[in-house]
């Protein structure tokens, strides 16, 4: 079923959890992230970002995202993720998405705070959630630049939520987009600052590669969102790879079904580890 962000954060506030936010690209793994979802009966969060948009196009996979989480078994949230520009973020929202992000990250902190507070009030006629972001998480959403990690300062994170009132905001403690080259060392003491003193739903970004053990501190710290890119990505490509080497795929609908499987496996895994699992009991 189709629901808002918020409800969703809202929940894993109160279970001390994190929902898991799976980046999609077509069909096959939006099939294969519900299907664990469903299995698992775990609520969760399905996105795409702007900078995706150039092989996924919004018209197409927009709707399919939101068809999709409207026949789900569990609840889902549709969210389009580092939107940089309001004609994007104003398509999604028409589209039916019942969350959207501003990237503002990139800004001096005054002008993010107003143009996330513009978004704000496009979002407000749909009952969207909105996300924003402060301090630059590095690497960039699809491996095209090398954006280097500026940690967000506690002070901003409370001028910003007691500015915009933002429904959940992104913090940059040593987390980057892509694969980390090693193991990355997460600024807890940021983030046990951030939650001390914020009451705001924080997300993770750059959730690939980081350990399980760090996963669980996060959730456990005031995360409540955690995006999930190129692992489903990587684990899609991977699991098509190793169908091929072991004559597995005899046609397209055996390609069509390793996809699935990839993306499936993968988030079984996150949703497992985030603590998500068995958190709809269909009431």
């Amino acid at each position: 079923m189709l629901v808002n962000m918020k409800e969703l954060l809202s929940a894993a506030e109160e279970g001390n959890y994190a929902v898991g936010s799976f980046s999609v690209a077509n069909m096959e793994m939006v099939l294969g992230v519900i299907q664990a979802a469903e299995e698992l009966q775990a609520p969760i969060i399905l996105q795409i970002a702007e900078v995706r948009l150039k092989q996924s196009p919004l018209s197409v996979i927009g709707p399919l995202m939101v068809a999709a989480a409207k026949g789900a078994k569990v609840p889902v949230a549709v969210h389009f993720d580092h939107g940089k520009t309001k004609e994007k973020i104003g398509e999604a929202l028409a589209l039916g998405f019942t969350s959207v992000m501003f990237d503002g990250s990139h800004l001096p902190l005054e002008e993010n705070i107003a143009v996330t507070k513009e978004i704000m009030t496009m979002a407000a006629p749909y009952g969207a959630a909105v996300e924003a972001e402060i301090g630059c998480v590095g690497g960039s959403e699809d491996g095209s630049e090398d954006i280097a990690i500026n940690c967000t300062k506690p002070a901003d994170a409370l001028r910003f939520e007691e500015e915009t009132g933002v429904d959940a905001l992104a913090i940059a403690i040593g987390n980057a987009h892509g694969n980390y080259k090693s193991t990355p060392k997460l600024r807890f003491d940021i983030l046990e600052e951030v939650e001390r003193i914020t009451k705001t739903p924080l997300v993770l970004h750059g959730g690939t590669g980081i350990t399980p053990e760090d996963f669980v501190r996060c959730a456990k710290t005031g995360i409540k969102k955690i995006n999930i890119a190129t692992a489903t990505f990587d684990s899609v490509e991977n699991t098509v790879r190793t169908c091929y080497n072991n004559h597995a795929i005899n046609g397209y609908y055996d390609l069509q079904a390793a996809e699935v499987e990839g993306a499936y496996q993968n988030a079984r895994r996150h949703i497992l580890i985030f603590g998500t699992d068995h958190r709809y009991t269909g009431e």
